[in-house]
């Protein structure tokens, strides 16, 4: 398996903790729980392969999203670390645990569960490439392109973080989106290998479809020593929503 090398940032001092954003994310969409978080670690935000500053590739699956990790944690010099993914990147991290449980010190999945998900980004992927990025002068433009398949301005506006202007002033996607939908299904996946007996803690967001209880069993099945915390008011994305909280519980869990 042939892993890719991970743009990534370091905050702070003390105990290392891994931060791995979702799908069509970036490590700055962390930047508040970074800034907090930072106080009491060092934290390691990455930009997930395929994603952001980081390289590029074929392959999007989970074991090797695994051993980019576990690379990067090579190069850093640190045998194990504290690991904390969301969505796409929990799923990343709970094959992590599941590879590599030697690796982790304690891990935090937000609002996804180990179990196969049916394509659900059709409106996004259609949206971000009815995008026409010869032809945009400005970002408000490409947001009047996307808003004809994707009605959430929240969602908009995460998704056209990932827009950049090269060299020539031209603009780009820094994802990768062909591999993106070409290997969608691998996203959709289950994480699977042998259970984690590490410490973990699974974090939902109440209005959230993602981790229902439903997905119970899987999780405890695959990740016996787990507690859960619910974020009450809170979707998808609860460390952006109600990032106080949030950070409580993050808190709460690593320093106990």
């Amino acid at each position: 398996m042939q892993s890719v090398k991970l743009f990534h940032q370091v905050y702070g001092e003390g105990e290392p903790l891994i931060i791995m954003h979702g799908l069509f994310g970036t490590y700055e969409n962390w930047g508040t729980q970074i800034k907090a978080l930072a106080e009491h670690f060092q934290v390691i935000a990455v930009d997930m392969r395929n994603h952001g500053r980081s390289d590029h590739d074929s392959v999007m699956d989970y074991p090797a999203m695994a051993a980019d990790i576990v690379e990067l944690m090579d190069d850093l010099g640190l045998e194990s670390a504290n690991i904390l993914g969301h969505s796409m990147g929990g799923k990343a991290a709970m094959q992590l645990a599941l590879n590599h449980p030697e690796r982790l010190r304690k891990l935090i999945v937000v609002d996804i569960a180990p179990v196969e998900y049916k394509p659900h980004h059709d409106d996004v992927f259609t949206g971000l490439y009815a995008v026409q990025l010869d032809q945009l002068k400005s970002r408000g433009d490409a947001d009047k392109q996307l808003a004809a398949h994707v009605d959430e301005l929240g969602v908009r506006a995460f998704l056209l973080k990932n827009l950049y202007r090269d060299e020539n002033k031209q603009f780009r996607w820094r994802m990768n989106l062909d591999v993106l939908r070409d290997e969608y299904v691998h996203i959709g996946a289950a994480p699977s290998g042998t259970p984690f007996q590490g410490t973990t803690l699974f974090i939902k967001g109440e209005n959230s479809h993602y981790l229902l209880p439903e997905h119970r069993d899987q999780v405890l099945t695959l990740f016996p020593n787990t507690s859960y915390k619910l974020m009450q008011g809170a979707g998808h994305w609860p460390h952006a929503e109600k990032p106080s909280i949030f950070g409580k519980i993050v808190l709460g869990f690593l320093l106990d």
